[in-house]
């Protein structure tokens, strides 16, 4: 009965969606105020419906119900209670309806604290929000119906949750993923409302970029915990492999981050106004690829929409209607509020612009290496793949090309700057820069390694020079607390994360060149030295869990003769689906991570193959981006975006109105 309830809430809150997305916009087109006050109401609707049905799939998942289907395909009675909640969105019908709620939480967060906004401009932007809300619920419930029961021969127990995904990385990974891929909608509907509106002045920009901020945050830190996530669950030590699943989140943020950018010119200056409507459009529709690539199973087999033509029509059609709807209004309207305002070549502006167009090119390049391999196998072309080579070759320059001018960014003036001025602000960055370049990797044993000079060089360039911008902000405060007091959280913000780039730049350089890897047969009471270490492999045991029988390794780690670290690495198997899965053990800390994983017994002497790693810096890589994701939160505590001035408010309700009547 409760899932038939939580199918019911799942009708209504379509039901909901579509008047959403009809009403609201019809009011705002006619003027009709009491249409579009329903808007708010209907968004609160949506979101209270939607919790509903994601709470009844809860309780089928918690109370082991394996008469609805998805429940007996994905878990089991001897899964833990934690693994049993995240397993509602370990498949795809569930995360379908995550997807639906966060959306849900997303659309009624927009109708709660965007009190500043006109009317006539919050209508439309949740009717925007709704008419995405219609694409997904009708998918869900046409073709993902998380709710469908498994009769007749209901099973006593389920097949059980795929065993990678019985991990505390699943509890957090998908649901912050996807608060990024779903709060770019919140960017998208502002501009397609600014688009209806014809208005794209600063106003618009500075009600999007709180919103589009949020998103780029939760977003970093959903690929930050899915590098993460592998790097310790999977086995074999690595942190970024260049996966389509990986690509299809990561061409979203690179899309956002150009939007985040444009959107701070746009609000400053009200320039790029059309170019940032653009790059809003396009970070949504990434989100919206990469979400139903993932989810449709494209990514593993092209042949999938063969498989199941429902589900692929249904992504070909919205994915046509949302992308190609929004090109066609951009094209139609775009022109009519491109940007008037000049700016000199050696400006802020023109850093902003390179940013971007990095930034843009980035995202095509992996958009391409993502979409080749399918595209052609699709049209009969033969199997292609492209990997880290063709990744690295291509995406590593351009992040080597950005950085120089994102060192010069923080200090340089809006509409116009001169080479001499850059020069004597930057020549003691430039010069301290250098001298760390030079000295810092001959502290490093073995061959200078030039790659890890050059990214001494890039991440040192940033972070003096911000540095340096800092210093001028508080140089004429009365005292250097109240200089700092002073200062903007949007300037924190950025300051963090620019901070937070140069620090993940520093881990995957120094990682990536400076790691140590062993794949060898040992047995207990073997050793092998790795980076100054000495692993002594002790004993090999049998050990049981909640629902898996493991082999687990004992290893004591040594340096200078002094223990430092028991490891216990497991190979587990679980009993339910038989997999078998490896369970690393690591010795984290914050200069370098000692790595081992088990991999098959060797022989009837007891040997196995191990695989032992020296991972230096590698907690950088991860650190940079929560120090990103921070700056993005920070930039939301700005006072500008919390004031509420109601003579400019009731000016914008006044030209909004105008703008929807004529």
């Amino acid at each position: 009965m409760i899932p038939e309830f939580g199918h019911f809430a799942l009708i209504i809150a379509f039901c909901l969606s579509v008047v959403l997305c009809t009403v609201p916009l019809w009011g705002a087109w006619r003027g009709n105020a009491t249409a579009m006050a329903l808007a708010p109401n209907l968004a609160l609707g949506m979101l209270v419906f939607s919790a509903i049905s994601f709470a009844c799939l809860t309780w089928a998942f918690m109370q082991d119900d394996f008469s609805v289907q998805v429940v007996a395909n994905n878990s089991n009675s001897l899964l833990p209670a934690q693994y049993k909640f995240s397993a509602v969105w370990g498949n795809h019908e569930g995360s379908l309806l995550l997807w639906i709620l966060i959306l849900a939480v997303w659309t009624a967060a927009v109708a709660l604290f965007s009190p500043q906004l006109p009317l006539v401009m919050l209508a439309r932007v949740l009717a925007v929000m709704g008419f995405v809300a219609v694409g997904f619920l009708a998918f869900s419930l046409f073709t993902s119906n998380p709710f469908a029961r498994l009769l007749p021969g209901i099973p006593a127990d389920g097949q059980d949750l795929n065993p990678l995904l019985q991990d505390f990385g699943l509890i957090i990974h998908p649901p912050l993923l996807y608060m990024g891929y779903v709060g770019f909608s919140v960017a998208f509907a502002f501009a397609i409302a600014a688009l209806l509106g014809g208005r794209l002045d600063a106003a618009w920009a500075r009600w999007s970029r709180p919103w589009t901020n949020v998103a780029w945050a939760f977003l970093t830190l959903g690929i930050m915990l899915g590098s993460w996530w592998a790097y310790y669950e999977l086995g074999w030590g690595g942190w970024w492999f260049w996966d389509p699943v990986e690509n299809a989140s990561f061409m979203p943020w690179l899309a956002g981050t150009a939007l985040v950018h444009s959107l701070a010119a746009t609000e400053k200056r009200g320039l790029f106004k059309s170019w940032t409507v653009l790059l809003a459009i396009f970070a949504f529709s990434l989100s919206l690829l990469g979400t139903f690539l993932v989810r449709s199973g494209v990514l593993t087999s092209v042949h999938a929409f063969a498989t199941d033509p429902a589900r692929g029509l249904f992504i070909l059609v919205f994915l046509g209607i949302v992308v190609g709807g929004s090109l066609v209004l951009y094209a139609l309207r775009a022109p009519a509020v491109r940007s008037r305002v000049g700016f000199a070549w050696l400006s802020r502006e023109s850093l902003l612009l390179v940013n971007n167009v990095v930034f843009l090119v980035a995202t095509l390049t992996v958009l391409f290496g993502t979409l080749f391999p399918l595209l052609m196998d699709a049209l009969g072309q033969g199997k292609y793949s492209v990997g880290p080579p063709y990744f690295n070759a291509v995406f590593v320059p351009l992040m080597a090309l950005l950085m120089p001018f994102m060192g010069i960014g923080p200090i340089s003036r809006w509409k116009q700057d001169s080479v001499s001025r850059w020069r004597a602000e930057l020549l003691v960055p430039a010069i301290a820069t250098l001298v760390c370049a030079i000295t810092l990797p001959l502290l490093y044993e073995g061959d200078y390694n030039v790659w890890v000079a050059l990214a001494v060089l890039f991440a040192g360039w940033l972070v003096f020079g911000l540095l340096r911008d800092l210093g001028n902000k508080v140089r004429n405060a009365s005292s250097i607390g109240a200089g700092l007091r002073r200062l903007a959280p949007s300037y924190w913000g950025m300051f963090t994360a620019h901070i937070g780039f140069a620090v993940a730049v520093i881990g995957v350089v120094l990682t990536s060149q400076y790691h140590i890897e062993h794949d060898l047969k040992m047995s207990p009471g073997d050793t092998d030295s790795l980076a100054g270490y000495d692993f002594r492999f002790v004993s090999v045991g049998q050990v049981r869990g909640p629902n898996y029988v493991a082999d687990e390794a004992i290893f004591l780690v040594f340096r200078d003769g002094r223990e430092i670290a028991e490891m216990a690495p497991q190979k587990r198997r679980y009993l339910a689906s038989g997999d078998v899965l490896t369970e690393a053990a690591i010795d984290a800390g914050v200069f370098r991570d000692l790595f081992v994983a088990m991999g098959e017994p060797i022989g009837s002497d007891g040997a196995w193959a191990i695989r032992l790693h020296y991972k230096p810096f590698v907690r950088w890589i991860w650190g940079g981006p929560i120090l990103m994701a921070l700056g993005g939160f920070l930039t939301v505590a700005d006072k500008r975006y919390r004031r509420q001035r109601s003579a400019a408010r009731e000016s914008n309700r006044e030209g909004a109105v105008h703008a929807a009547q004529t």
